[in-house]
C-alpha cells in the first residue's frame, strides 16, 4: 500500500536555502542534503537579522537539510544556551543523557548529545564498566509516541476508503462488541475518548500475542463513550489491531512498508535486531520481567508482552528520524517526492477533534497546544506527545518548526523526577530562538520567561492633571493562567488597575489608558504561574498625552525585563 512518488519540485527559494542544480535520490526522489558549506556560502549573502519571525516562517523546504540559525529565521543565543540546560539536567540528575534536535523551515538549526546513552547496570546506580556515550544518531525507546505512528498508519488505511471514522469498532473487529462496547466509534480510539480505563496488565495474562490482544478487545469500559477523556493504551491497541485486519499486515510489518521505509527513516523500527545494541539507549533495570536492565528491547511490559509490536508502544527512533516523520506534516504529507498523507488527511489528524474537552486538545494521536511539555511552543497549531522513558516532540505548525528532545530518564529506573524539568525549558529556548518583529525594527520591553513572576516595569510620571497612556503591545500569554496588568499608583504603595488584564494571544495592537490625576507612578505587571510559560509579553512606543497636549516619553526600568529587538 506505499504511496504512489510524486514528482519533486525544485524550487527557489527567497531568503531560504535554494533546492536549484541539486540532484535526486532515484531511490525515494528526496534531493541530497546541502553541504555546510554550500549553506554558508548562501547565508553570507543574508542581512544579519532574521527575516521569518512569530508567524511568519516563509516557505518551507521539501526535506530537512544542514542549516544555518539566519537561514532559519531564528536568532542563535537561545539556541546556543540548550547546551547548558542539558548539561545541567544531567548533572542533577533527571537523566543520563539526551539528544536534541531543531529544525525550522526545514534547516536543522541544532543537533547535539549529551551525557550517556548506556551508564548503570542495576537499579542501585552501579556505573557499568564501559559506560556509552550519546550520540547524535543514538536509537530510543520511543515509548508512546509511537501512537503517532499507529494513527498515520490508520489514517492511510482511511484514505483507501477502508473505514470511515465514526464507524463502530465493532463494524470491523466483530469480538470488541464485548461487554457493551457496540457504539465505541474509531474516532474515539484514535482520541481518547473511547471510556477505556489507561491501562491494564497485559504482561501478566497467559497465552501469546493472539491470546494478550483478545484479553484487550474484550475488556469492559469504564465510562460511557464519548463522554470523558481519558488517555488509555488500550485505544492504541485495539487501533493496532484495526489496522492489522483491515491490512492483512502485522503492524510493524504495515508501518515500515508504507511509512518508514518511504520516508528513509532506516533507524526507525520495532524490535531492533541485536546488531544495534550499542547504538541504543538503555531503559529500566526490571526484575519483575526477569530482563534486567533493558537494553535493545522494548522497555513497556505490555508491549514486550505483545512481541514489541503494538499499537501503543514499540517505536525505536533517532531524532533525525523523527523530525523528518514531523517534517512530512509541515509539509502537507508529503516528504521530499513521497507522499504518505493527503493533505486533508493530515489536517483532520493535526486539528482539535475534542472542543468539548477544554485542556485535552487532541487530534487523531496527536496532542495539541499542551503546554505542560510544549511550553512557549504551545498554540493550538502545535502538535506533539512524549514518551514514559523520557522522549518528547513539539512542532509548531505557525512556525514550521520541529522540537524533538529524547532521553533516557528510564535509566535505570523509572523512580526519577519528570522530564517535564527539561522538557519545557527546552521548548521555551526553540520558542525564543523564533523571533517576535518589532514594529519600526526598535527595541521593545519584554518581560521574560519563568514561573510564579511577579514582574514590574515601572516609570515615575508625577500627573497633576488626567493623562493618557499609549503603547503597542504583543502577547503570548498563557490564557487564563499567566496576566498582564497595566497599575497605577498615587501614594507609591497602593497600586490601582486600570485598563483591560491581558492574557491569551494577540498580534502588535495599540491600547491607550486613562492615567488619573495625582498618579504618581505607572506600571506594566507580569505575574505567572507555576506550570506554564507562553512566548511572552512585548510593549514598545511608550508616550504620555498629557490634558495640555503635550507628550511625553515616560522612563521605564524594571528587574526582569529587557530592551530587546527579537
Amino acid at each position: 500500500m506505499k504511496k504512489k512518488s510524486m514528482k519533486l519540485a525544485l524550487v527557489t527559494v527567497l531568503g531560504a536555502s535554494m533546492f536549484t542544480g541539486y540532484g535526486v535520490h532515484a531511490e525515494n526522489n528526496v534531493p541530497p542534503e546541502p553541504t555546510i558549506e554550500q549553506t554558508d556560502k548562501k547565508n553570507s549573502q543574508r542581512s544579519a537579522h532574521p527575516v521569518f519571525s512569530w508567524n511568519n516562517p516563509g516557505p518551507v523546504s521539501p526535506v530537512l537539510h544542514p542549516g544555518s540559525v539566519r537561514g532559519a529565521g531564528m536568532v542563535q543565543a537561545p539556541l546556543e544556551a540548550i547546551n547548558s540546560l542539558m548539561e545541567s539536567k544531567i548533572e542533577e540528575g533527571v537523566m543520563p543523557g539526551a539528544v536534541t534536535f531543531v529544525a525550522r523551515r526545514g534547516h536543522i538549526v541544532q543537533h547535539e548529545a549529551y551525557g550517556h546513552a548506556a551508564l548503570y547496570e542495576d537499579d542501585q546506580g552501579t556505573v557499568m564498566d564501559q559506560p556509552v556515550a550519546m550520540k547524535k544518531d543514538t536509537i530510543f525507546d520511543m515509548a508512546s509516541i509511537s501512537k503517532v505512528f499507529t494513527t498515520t498508519a490508520a489514517m492511510q488505511l482511511y484514505e483507501e476508503g477502508l473505514f470511515n471514522l465514526d464507524d463502530p469498532v465493532a463494524e470491523h473487529i466483530p469480538e470488541f462488541a464485548a461487554n457493551e462496547k457496540e457504539e465505541v466509534t474509531i474516532r474515539q480510539l484514535m482520541t481518547h475518548t473511547s471510556g477505556f480505563t489507561p491501562w491494564v496488565p497485559i504482561y501478566t495474562q497467559e497465552g501469546d500475542r493472539e491470546d494478550r490482544l483478545q484479553y484487550v478487545l474484550e475488556r469492559p469500559l469504564a465510562n460511557e463513550p464519548g463522554t470523558t477523556y481519558t488517555y488509555s493504551d488500550l485505544n492504541m491497541i485495539t487501533l493496532s489491531v484495526l489496522i492489522e485486519r483491515l491490512s492483512g499486515q502485522r503492524l510493524d510489518k504495515y508501518v515500515k512498508v508504507n511509512i518508514t521505509e518511504p520516508l528513509g527513516m532506516e533507524d526507525t523500527m520495532y524490535n531492533p535486531p541485536a546488531s544495534l545494541k550499542d547504538r541504543i539507549a538503555a531503559t529500566e533495570y526490571q526484575p519483575w520481567t526477569d530482563r534486567g536492565i533493558v537494553w535493545g528491547e522494548v522497555h513497556d511490559e505490555n508491549a514486550w508482552s505483545l512481541d514489541g509490536v503494538a499499537g501503543h508502544a514499540g517505536v525505536f527512533s533517532t531524532a533525525r528520524d523523527l523530525a523528518t516523520f514531523a517534517h512530512m506534516y509541515l509539509n502537507d504529507g508529503t516528504y521530499g517526492g513521497t507522499q504518505i498523507l493527503k493533505p486533508e488527511t493530515v489536517k483532520l489528524l493535526a486539528e482539535n477533534q475534542i472542543p468539548q474537552f477544554p485542556g485535552d486538545e487532541h487530534g487523531l494521536g496527536w496532542e495539541l497546544q499542551q503546554g505542560w511539555y510544549m511550553d512557549a511552543l504551545s498554540g493550538s497549531s502545535t502538535l506533539g506527545h512524549t514518551g514514559y522513558t523520557g522522549t518528547s516532540i513539539a512542532v509548531s505548525q505557525n512556525n514550521d518548526t520541529i522540537a524533538v528532545l529524547l532521553t533516557n530518564r528510564v535509566h535505570p529506573t523509572r523512580e526519577t523526577v519528570s522530564t517535564n524539568v527539561a522538557r519545557r525549558p527546552f521548548a521555551r529556548l526553540v520558542a525564543d530562538a523564533i523571533p517576535v518583529t518589532i514594529p519600526n525594527k526598535e527595541d521593545a520591553w519584554f518581560a521574560g520567561y519563568g514561573d510564579r513572576l511577579n514582574r514590574a516595569l515601572t516609570a515615575e510620571v508625577e500627573l497633576d492633571s488626567e493623562a493618557i497612556l499609549t503603547f503597542d503591545t504583543w502577547h503570548r500569554i498563557e490564557a487564563g493562567y499567566d496576566k498582564g496588568f497595566i497599575e497605577v499608583t498615587t501614594d507609591g504603595e497602593n497600586w490601582e488597575q486600570v485598563g483591560e488584564v491581558l492574557t491569551g494571544n494577540k498580534d502588535w495592537h495599540q491600547l491607550e489608558i486613562n492615567l488619573p490625576a495625582d498618579t504618581r507612578q505607572v506600571r506594566f505587571r507580569y505575574q505567572t504561574d507555576s506550570y506554564t510559560n507562553g512566548r511572552g509579553w512585548y510593549v514598545n512606543d511608550l508616550e504620555l498625552k498629557l490634558a495640555n497636549g503635550s507628550v511625553q516619553t515616560p522612563e521605564f526600568s524594571g528587574e526582569g525585563w529587557e530592551l530587546r529587538n527579537y
